[in-house]
């Protein structure tokens, strides 16, 4: 059915799949320290972040990649001809593609995290506080655990919304599923076929992806007391 080209599909999901964990640990880092700038005393952080969240919400994510991968590779040359500190340098694809995913949805998670903070009671860190915890064992035991599962819906929902954005490093030129798709569309004049086996491929990826998120939602909700209404 898919004439040969099976192999080359499951190459791309791996990459799909790879770009995708890359970038979601990059935008998990940005997220959060997004997130302690919004709740910062400090100003210049606050605008910082707020700036950052707006601009990535104005910009459409396409725009942002063609921006970084070919505005980024020009820039880094003009830099290096100006200066003579390197020489020519070709951005790497799959780099290009992660930094870009990870830098959009890094802003996303800012507001996630951020709502997840403000909705643990105060009362909770301040207990914890006068039984003796130092501020890092509030965090680890009592702060983090509380924030996120008041962040683990959004986060969840991003990350299903962040797989499928994977397909925009598809126009940058990396081999990745939707890339291989097209490709094996265009030489066999099949396009229905391969794309449609894209489709089940992200259908995988994502229904997994739920498991995965219901199983961490159980274990994280151990201990909780349920209101009956």
């Amino acid at each position: 059915m898919l004439h040969g080209y099976g192999p080359s599909l499951l190459e791309g999901a791996l990459l799909t799949l790879g770009v995708a964990l890359a970038s979601l640990a990059i935008a998990l880092v940005l997220g959060l320290a997004g997130a302690v700038a919004k709740l910062s005393s400090v100003r210049q952080l606050r605008w910082l972040a707020q700036g950052y969240t707006t601009l990535i919400r104005a910009v459409p994510d396409l725009v942002m990649m063609l921006l970084i991968f070919y505005g980024g590779q020009v820039l880094v040359n003009h830099v290096g001809d100006r200066t003579g500190w390197w020489g020519y340098v070709d951005v790497d694809p799959f780099v290009a593609g992660v930094l870009t995913i990870g830098f959009i949805f890094g802003a996303y998670f800012t507001e996630v995290l951020r709502g997840a903070f403000l909705a643990v009671p105060a009362g909770q860190k301040e207990a914890a506080l006068a039984f003796g915890m130092t501020p890092a064992q509030v965090l680890r035991r009592v702060t983090g655990p509380l924030m996120l599962r008041h962040a683990l819906p959004g986060l969840s929902n991003n990350w299903l919304v962040m797989i499928k954005s994977t397909a925009i490093v598809s126009v940058i030129g990396l081999s990745d599923l939707m890339n291989r798709s097209a490709q094996a569309a265009g030489a066999t004049r099949e396009p229905f076929v391969f794309y449609l086996a894209a489709c089940g491929i992200y259908l995988v990826f994502t229904t997994l992806s739920e498991l995965a998120f219901a199983w961490l939602q159980r274990r994280l909700a151990i201990g909780v007391r349920r209101v009956a209404l």
